[in-house]
């Protein structure tokens, strides 16, 4: 069993948001990435899909999510399931900021729609 700890968690900053990689396979986690999210008070991801499913589940202030043609809007607690090869984009609350753990399969492709072009983000490996 490996057990991953917080000073081996890798950090990446966007523009949008902060990732911290709790697992990947490039930290001894075989089948399964798992990253925290965390956006500052108004910040908006940019509009994209992954090839994969992701799950979503809100830890601290709220956000609303653009996916499928439809504004879900989340609280603490709330777990959204992003379909793979969706557009969406995730607005947090212009106060609270938002914070959720997000869990998907390593390697998980980003492009923006229309694009032919997919992006290993660094805290999916």
């Amino acid at each position: 069993m490996p057990v991953i700890h917080h000073a081996e968690s890798r950090r990446t900053e966007t523009p949008n948001a902060v990732m911290t990689t709790l697992a990947s396979p490039t930290l001894g986690g075989a089948g399964l990435a798992v990253w925290r999210v965390d956006m500052r008070p108004g910040a908006s991801g940019p509009l994209h899909a992954f090839d994969a499913e992701q799950v979503w589940t809100v830890l601290d202030g709220g956000a609303t999510v653009e996916i499928e043609g439809g504004t879900h809007v989340l609280v603490p607690g709330d777990t959204v399931v992003m379909p793979a090869d969706v557009a969406r984009r995730v607005h947090a609350d212009p106060e609270a900021g938002f914070a959720a753990i997000v869990a998907a399969t390593p390697g998980a492709g980003a492009s923006v729609p229309g694009g032919t072009e997919k992006t290993v983000p660094a805290w999916v490996v």
